[in-house]
């Protein structure tokens, strides 16, 4: 079987963010392509199927554009960008099996194709490759960093599964997600490219403060798109989540400001799943400014994000992320 090489990044303004490290990920690439490889027939297509459904890689462009404010991106560097990819896919696999999802970037998922077995069990196999690669590196702060990272997003997975169906969890909860089940890999990404540098601990911190800031602003504007943006852009029906009953801060905002109507048909569409009412979600979201309160917090992460870089030195990497934290907000999926 001749695998595929991993889709590139078709959106312009993440091309031009990856202008510096074009060569690295080229070379990330090349690492996954090889590290993907198993001699187990169906392991390789349901992992290469994953992969190759497209993706921003946001993680792996962290470890390479914080590297870059060092100077050199070295092969561990280029390593362990595919080590936080294949750790976000072995989530994405397990999550879609959770949720009973059948799209996702516009694709089947995995489990819609292959079924929820061979789901979860090449999730697995992602999962134990990225710690065989990880463990390759011999760096003892690296292995800390992934492993509490991993045990966090798995914590987050089960709050958000307690939290379905739960209207009235609080705007704090609801972050602490958020915070547990996608900004802690964005975390983790920064600091390895600090890590395998040497850079100071400082500097590690802050690029850690980065990235969970910038994971945190990402994850608020893709609640935003899941109720305002355009399917064939975000790759996803219009309400998934609602659909599944997750309470996400639009609907909990608008479910707070909105009329008694309003307020009722959120609720019973939290508590109940479907999208029986969703015109009536949709006119509270928008009636309440449930959107722009979102995309205000999320703006607030992002410029965070950037105060976290301010005493780096300028560079085409430092203007790179502190152009993703732009992006981050602007982006329509």
């Amino acid at each position: 079987m001749t695998n595929a090489q991993p889709n590139r990044t078709k959106n312009p303004a993440l091309a031009s963010i990856q202008a510096c490290i074009a060569s690295d990920i080229e070379a990330v690439y090349g690492v996954i392509e090889h590290a993907l490889h198993s001699e187990v027939t169906l392991v390789n297509q349901v992992a290469h199927y994953i992969i190759n459904s497209g993706g921003k890689r946001l993680r792996p462009m962290l470890v390479l554009l914080a590297a870059g404010l060092f100077g050199k991106v070295k092969a561990e560097h280029h390593q362990l960008a595919a080590v936080v990819e294949f750790i976000h896919t072995a989530t994405l696999l397990h999550d879609d099996v959770v949720d009973e999802s059948s799209k996702r970037r516009g694709k089947h998922t995995a489990n819609a194709v292959f079924g929820n077995p061979a789901s979860v069990l090449v999730g697995d196999f992602v999962y134990s490759r990225a710690f065989q690669m990880m463990v390759a590196v011999q760096n003892m702060r690296v292995m800390e960093i992934l492993s509490h990272a991993t045990n966090t997003i798995a914590e987050g997975e089960v709050l958000q599964l307690l939290n379905v169906h739960n209207a009235d969890l609080t705007d704090a909860d609801y972050l602490q997600v958020i915070r547990y089940k996608t900004a802690k890999l964005f975390e983790a990404s920064a600091q390895l490219g600090a890590i395998i540098s040497q850079a100071s601990a400082s500097d590690e911190k802050a690029l850690g403060q980065y990235g969970m800031h910038i994971g945190t602003a990402f994850q608020l504007i893709d609640d935003v798109l899941d109720l305002s943006g355009d399917a064939q852009e975000i790759g996803k029906n219009i309400g998934d989540d609602l659909s599944e009953g997750k309470p996400t801060l639009p609907l909990l905002f608008a479910m707070r400001h909105g009329n008694a109507k309003e307020s009722a048909a959120i609720k019973l569409a939290i508590e109940h799943g479907g999208l029986a009412d969703l015109d009536t979600v949709l006119n509270a979201v928008e009636r309440t400014g449930a959107q722009a309160y979102v995309i205000q917090l999320a703006s607030a992460e992002a410029q965070a994000a950037c105060d976290c870089l301010a005493h780096f030195n300028d560079s085409p990497h430092k203007q790179a992320l502190l152009a993703l934290a732009d992006f981050a907000i602007a982006r329509k999926h």
